[in-house]
Parts: C-alpha cells; structure tokens; sequence
C-alpha cells in the first residue's frame, strides 16, 4: 500500500512505486480523495488515479484506487499488511514517524516501511513542481508529460 495525495503524480513517486512493485507480488496505490493537510487539489481523485494507472500499467502488479477513509481501514480493506513511503529528507521523517505512531497504535498488524528517495529526486515535491509550473517553469523530469501538460493549463487558468 502506497498512499499519497499524488497531486500531482512526480517522477519521484513512480520511482518509489516501481521499487515497490519490485520487491512486492502486489502494490496497491492509494490516491487520496481529499487530503487532509492541503486545502484543494489541481486535480481530482479520479485524474489522479488515470495519471499513476497510465504510468504504471506495464508493472502489471500495480493497482491505483482513491480512497476517503483512515488510512488503516483502507489497508485492511485491501489485503495491504505493509504501508509504504518514500522519505525525501529529515522532515519527511518526523511527519511520517509521527503517522507511524498512529497507524501502529490503529493497526498493530500492519507495518510502515520507508523507501529512500533515489538522490535525483530528493528534491522533489508536488508542491514544488505546481509552483514551478503556475509561473510557467520547465517540469522536464520532473512530472509525466501528460502530467506537465495539464497542469500548467489548469495552474495558467487558476491565475486568471
């Protein structure tokens, strides 16, 4: 189980994604519905999922589902007994230590298990790349083309 808000998708998630999808038979990736920490998404649940299902489709153990509940819930209602996160820095860290202590206090059963950032994506952050792209920035490998795309059209239209 991957969950993110994934809004949207970067090249550094699919990374963390495509990793897990090496080391595990199945992966289920969990789009946030309405994240919590972010006032409103560029894009919706449902263009969310079409993203990540587009990118990750060749994986073939790879599914993509939204979801609007405790994490946990949605993890048992998948079969997930693992979630599983990239960490980017030391602040990912105390977010994701802090989520740990609540999901293991809701799910003892369930593990958490961190993937380290591969180093060209360290940097990386939706919320950086939907800076870059509101002020017309290059998202060259940064984000999926058709990610690129329809983000700097909907970011260009929010200024408007």
């Amino acid at each position: 189980m991957l969950p993110g808000s994934y809004d949207p998708v970067t090249l550094g998630h699919l990374d963390i994604i495509g990793r897990a999808a090496s080391v595990f038979d199945n992966v289920v990736v969990g789009v946030v519905n309405q994240p919590v920490r972010k006032k409103q998404t560029v894009f919706t649940a449902e263009e969310r999922v079409g993203f990540i299902q587009a990118e990750t489709e060749k994986l073939g153990n790879v599914q993509v589902k939204s979801f609007d509940t405790l994490l946990v819930d949605f993890a048992r209602e998948n079969g997930a007994r693992a979630i599983v996160k990239g960490l980017r820095a030391i602040s990912d860290f105390e977010y994701e230590f802090e989520m740990n202590q609540l999901n293991r206090k809701l799910a003892p059963d369930i593990e958490s298990m961190y993937l380290m950032s591969a180093s060209e994506y360290s940097f990386l952050s939706s919320s950086g790349v939907k800076e870059l792209a509101m002020y017309g920035g290059d998202l060259t490998g940064l984000v999926p083309e058709a990610v690129a795309g329809r983000l700097q059209e909907a970011l260009k239209r929010s200024r408007n």
